[in-house]
This record gives structure tokens, C-alpha cells and sequence, in this order.
């Protein structure tokens, strides 16, 4: 049976990889903890990053590798929280929040978080839509209208499983890798004044700007999310013993894939400066820019086409999970699910939709103002990632005896400090570019800044709120490593019971389960819904000949129930059947839905999601799911 209850983070995938087999040993078991943190690591190699590590190398040579090198440290830091969070409170980041905060505030984060994601996916759709007009000479604009097609790839893989869809992210990540291994092997770099970059110093106002930026595009806020749901896709015992390992594993697993996310970001920022800044050409921030130079600098033909087809992997990787990076923010914060396609569309068209009017109206040298906009976005949104994160994995009630050390707090909170400070500087500077254009000036004081302040407000409240008024948690949601004595109860008696029936093979099952819930005490009504482009149409207005022959199926057994001994009625629905199905169940007012649980087939579950899935996250009452 299924309440209306808080779901688990990606409910379709949680749990599916099992990690208790005997034969998991050693190595192997390491291995199957092995992959979320791949599919957070190619949120730090997005073409937001390309872009201010190109602008980086090219303008500084190789001094601000250190920037790189301490971002990814936060970064490691981060999301080793994020997972610690999903690991031990089986909350993602979104579900703690809605725990811990009021409703217009959880709002506001989920508001922001989509805003967030939509820049995120604007990003990747301009990466890939510049990586296909430079690998084939696409237009701009067609590059963009053909990024929609891969809204239904994460369908796809979905289907096969979450280690599925780890092997292909990593196959994109060996595609980034190789190539720009490649590409240095080419460029043949310096090494001396290579290692030297990692000291720190900023050589003018600019390489501070520069150094802000980078470390704006990579702690990216819907990474947090992101890793704290897909640890929850590890099956393992809630032993403490096996929470700390399977810790420890993910804090491996975070490190090798966030630092394999830090030599591509190197690779990039090293080839800018062996070859840009080499050969004089300082100012080249404009991914375009670069790929046009490669050629004529490394005297290769090869150089700018692994550049495009790197581009295109690192854009098609990232989009993959900003789409799961959306879901688990609408799950978490509303408690709302819609089908993964639905999903999927709507991210893609909120960040769509401003990239083609932009390019339209403002021609295709804007996609690089509007690449370095959609890291601004970013920025502004990230403390309200983070500081909740601090919060909630400080919070010894939430996370019992695995609450982080003092040491490890005072770190979290200078790093978030650090993040928060450099990309307000980044939001400032950007404010006062737009400032200094007269056309910007209502928009900047009419809305933007009066915006920015509201922003700024809510991430004071958020910050003070858990150390001034700290909420209690339900701890009917939490779950411990002890098992609690269960508590014996009267047998639950349901007395108004609908029953969907779909004429297959399983209506004798769901009948025999539905008539084992209520005995002979229960009033039952029997479902079967009209499915036809006329039923659709006319409702109940129709009367053609499936109709008929329904109504006599749904009477035959209702009669057989009634001589039986039962009381019962039937109804036909029309249309869409998860709607019609709640719909009579409420009318009838129900207190328990029985349903067959194979739903519908082929292109049904592909537009409208299952009949099932729909159904138990419309009712507020038990479903009782027959197979």
C-alpha cells in the first residue's frame, strides 16, 4: 500500500543497486559504491567552466592553477557533506530543507533552485549548440533547436537502470578526458612554469575577477542536491558499521571523481596558457574564439575538432543531470512528482527559450555574454545550497552519532564563507557593468536590484533561523540503525473500496486481493475506464458499443459478487485513466484503491507516465498495488 507520505529521492531508482551481496567483497564492494560522484563531476566540467578556465589561461598563463586546485578542495568538501546528509538522514538536500523551514521560505528556495538548474541547462545548451556549429557548421540557432532532442535520453537510460546511466556518463567523461589529453600532448606544456601556478597571487584587480568566476562555475548549488539523492541509489544495511563504510566509500568515490573533474579543468586552463597566452593572444574568452586558434597555434588539424567533440560530451553530460537535479529539487521541495518526460521538457524549454531569443534578436556573438549571465545565476543561488547543508549536517538530532566534527564545521563554514563572498563580488562587478548601460537602467533598479535584495534577506533568515529557532524533526521520516519494538495494532477494516479493473488476465488477482481487504463488510465499486478518442471527447455522452459491452463486463461481475454475498456498484470512466479513476474513487469517497500493477504499455507510459505512479500521488488514501 502506498500513502500520501514524503516519496524517496528518485523513488524509481532508490535502492536499485545492491551492495549486501556475499560475493561483494574487497574491491567489489568499493566498486559497487563507485558512480554518483561521477555524475556530480561533470557539473565541474560544464562549458561554464570551459569558459573562465579559457579566459583564465589565456589572459594569465598558468597562475591561477591554484584557484582551480582550491575550489576543487571546497568542492570535495561539499559534496562529501551532501552525501553524508543522503547517507545517514536518507533526506536529500530539498527534503531536509522542507523539514526545517516554513512553507513561502521552501518556496522561495524551490524558485530559486529551478532558476538555478534552468541556468545550469543553459549553459550545456549553449556548450553543445556551439560544439555541433563548430564540428558541422550548424547555425547557431539550429544547434540550440537540436539540443531538445536529447530531452528523452535520460528516459532511455533510466529504463536500463542507475548503473546504466553511470556507465555512459563516464564513457562522456574518458571522451572529455582523452581528448584534451590529447590536445596537451600536442601543446606540449611547460612544467617548470606549470608549478608554479599553484602558488597563490593575484597579479592585477582582473585575475581576482577572473579567479571568482572559476570558482563561481564550479561549486555549482544543484550538485548538492544532486549527490545527496543518488547515494540514496546504494542499497546497504543501516548498521552503523555499514553507514561508515559506506561513508568512507563515498568519500572515495568523491574524491577520485571530483579530482579526475579537476585535471580536465586543469587540461583546459593549461592548454589556454601553452597556446593563447604563449603566443600573445591574452584577451581570447570566447569559446569560439579558442577553437578558431587552436589550429593555427598547435599546426593540427586535429586540435579544434577533439576541442568541438569534447565540447559536445562535456554539454550532453551535464544536461543529463541538471534533468535529475530537477526532479529531486520539485520532489523535495513541493512532495510533487510529474512524468520524467514532463520533467525533462520543462527544464530544457525554461532554458531554451532565452537562448534562442537572445541569439535571435542580438545575433550569435551574444552566446558569450549570455554563457558568463547564466554563471552569475549560479552564484546567486549557491549559499542557499550550501548553508542549509552546514546547518543540517550539524545538527546532531538529524544525524545522530554521525553529526561532523567542530573541525570539519569550522571549515564548511569558512569555505561557504569564501564561496559566498567571491561570487557576491562576481554579482557586484556584474551589477555595476550593467549600471554603466543606459539601456540596463530601469530593468538593473526596477527589478534587479530590489530582487537581490529580497535574495539577500532570505539568505540572512536561512542562516540565523537553525541557530536562533531550531525545528524539531518528524522523526516518523528519519531512520535509525536500530531497529524500534513494532507495536501491535487493531487490523485496519477498510469500508469503501475501489477497485480498478482493466479487462486483462489480473482482474481475477486485483478482484481476490480487493475483496481480502474488506470482507463482506465493505462496500466496493468496480473502475474501468474508456480509453477511445471518443471517450475522450464525449465523456459520458457516449454510447457506442465498447461502452455497452464495459458496462455489461462490470454488471456480470458485479452480480457475481452480489450472489456472493457482497454489496457493489460500478462505474465506467472516460479518458485519461489515472484522472477519471481518482476522480470516482473520491466521489465515492473510498478509503482504500486496488489496482493491477502492470498500467499501461508502450507509448501510454512513455506520454502519460504510469496509470499507477499517476494514481498514488494524486489520492491521499492507500493504494494497494496488485502484481
Amino acid at each position: 500500500m502506498q500513502s500520501h507520505q514524503q516519496q524517496r529521492s528518485l523513488s524509481e531508482v532508490n535502492g536499485s543497486v545492491d551492495t549486501t551481496h556475499p560475493k561483494l567483497k574487497g574491491f567489489r564492494r568499493l566498486a559497487a559504491f563507485f558512480g554518483p560522484a561521477y555524475l556530480v563531476s561533470v557539473g565541474y566540467m560544464d562549458p561554464g567552466n570551459w569558459a573562465t578556465d579559457i579566459a583564465g589561461g589565456s589572459a594569465y598563463g598558468y597562475s591561477l592553477l591554484w584557484v582551480l586546485l582550491l575550489s576543487n578542495l571546497m568542492a570535495v568538501l561539499l559534496q562529501s557533506l551532501s552525501a553524508r546528509l543522503g547517507i545517514v538522514s536518507r533526506l536529500d538536500l530539498a527534503q531536509a530543507s522542507r523539514q526545517t523551514y516554513s512553507k513561502p521560505v521552501n518556496l522561495f528556495l524551490y524558485g530559486l533552485a529551478e532558476i538555478a538548474i534552468a541556468a545550469t541547462d543553459l549553459a550545456e545548451i549553449l556548450g553543445m549548440a556551439i560544439g555541433l556549429q563548430l564540428l558541422f557548421g550548424f547555425p547557431l540557432l539550429w544547434g540550440v533547436a537540436i539540443t531538445i532532442l536529447d530531452t528523452f535520453l535520460l528516459l532511455v537510460l533510466i529504463n536500463f537502470g542507475m548503473r546504466q546511466i553511470e556507465a555512459f556518463i563516464i564513457c562522456l567523461i574518458s571522451i572529455i578526458g582523452v581528448a584534451f589529453l590529447i590536445e596537451l600532448l600536442i601543446a606540449k606544456p611547460q612544467f617548470t612554469p606549470m608549478l608554479s601556478g599553484f602558488i597563490p597571487g593575484f597579479k592585477d584587480d582582473n585575475a581576482l575577477y577572473i579567479a571568482i568566476a572559476i570558482i563561481g562555475a564550479t561549486v555549482m548549488p544543484h550538485n548538492l542536491y544532486l549527490h545527496s539523492s543518488l547515494v540514496q541509489t546504494r542499497k546497504f544495511d543501516r548498521t552503523e558499521k555499514a553507514i561508515r563504510r559506506a561513508l568512507k566509500f563515498n568519500f572515495f568515490d568523491s574524491i577520485i571523481a571530483l579530482n579526475l573533474a579537476f585535471l580536465v579543468n586543469a587540461a583546459i586552463l593549461i592548454l589556454a596558457a601553452s597556446t593563447f597566452f604563449l603566443a600573445g593572444e591574452f584577451h581570447v574568452e570566447d569559446i569560439r574564439t579558442a577553437h578558431h586558434f587552436l589550429e593555427p597555434l598547435l599546426g593540427t588539424s586535429i586540435a579544434p575538432i577533439l576541442f568541438a567533440i569534447a565540447l559536445i560530451a562535456a554539454g550532453q553530460s551535464s544536461t543529463i543531470t541538471g534533468t535529475l537535479a530537477g526532479q529531486i529539487v520539485m520532489e523535495g521541495y513541493l512532495n510533487l512528482r510529474i512524468a520524467p518526460w514532463m520533467r525533462r521538457l520543462i527544464t530544457r524549454l525554461i532554458a531554451i527559450l532565452p537562448a534562442f531569443f537572445t541569439i535571435y534578436y542580438f545575433g550569435e556573438d551574444s552566446a558569450g555574454r549570455l554563457l558568463v549571465f547564466s554563471q552569475v545565476i549560479l552564484s546567486l543561488q549557491l549559499g542557499f545550497a550550501v548553508i542549509p547543508l552546514i546547518h543540517f549536517v550539524s545538527d546532531s538530532e538529524r544525524m545522530g552519532q554521525f553529526v561532523i566534527s567542530k573541525k570539519v564545521k569550522i571549515i564548511a563554514w569558512l569555505s561557504a564563507i569564501i564561496i559566498i563572498f567571491l561570487n557576491g563580488r562576481l554579482i557586484a562587478r556584474q551589477l555595476m557593468d550593467w549600471a554603466a548601460d543606459p539601456a540596463m537602467t530601469k530593468i538593473l533598479y526596477f527589478i534587479v536590484i530590489p530582487f537581490t535584495i529580497l535574495v539577500a534577506a532570505v539568505l540572512i533568515y536561512i542562516t540565523i533561523k537553525p541557530f536562533v529557532h531550531p525545528k524539531k524533526h518528524d522523526h516518523k521520516a528519519m531512520h535509525h540503525e536500530a531497529a524500534s519494538p513494532i507495536e501491535m495494532k487493531e487490523v485496519l477494516n477498510y469500508n469503501r473500496i475501489a477497485v480498478a479493473l482493466d479487462f486483462s488476465s489480473r482482474d481475477q488477482q486485483t478482484l481476490s486481493a480487493a475483496l481480502m481487504q474488506g470482507g463482506k463488510n465493505a462496500d466496493y465499486l468496480l473502475i474501468h475506464v474508456l480509453e477511445s478518442a471518443g471517450a475522450m471527447m464525449m465523456s459520458g455522452e457516449i454510447n457506442d458499443r465498447e461502452h455497452q459491452s464495459d458496462q455489461r463486463i462490470l454488471d456480470t461481475y458485479c452480480q457475481d459478487l452480489i450472489a456472493k454475498g457482497y454489496r457493489c456498484q460500478f462505474q465506467v470512466g472516460f479518458g485519461r485513466p489515472s484522472k477519471s479513476i481518482t476522480s470516482l474513487s473520491e466521489h465515492f469517497n473510498a478509503d482504500l484503491i486496488v489496482m493491477g500493477g502492470h498500467g499501461h504499455r508502450g507509448y501510454k507510459d512513455f506520454v502519460f507516465g504510469s496509470t499507477v505512479e499517476s494514481v498514488r500521488h494524486k489520492v491521499k488514501i492507500p493504494v494497494l498495488i496488485v502484481r
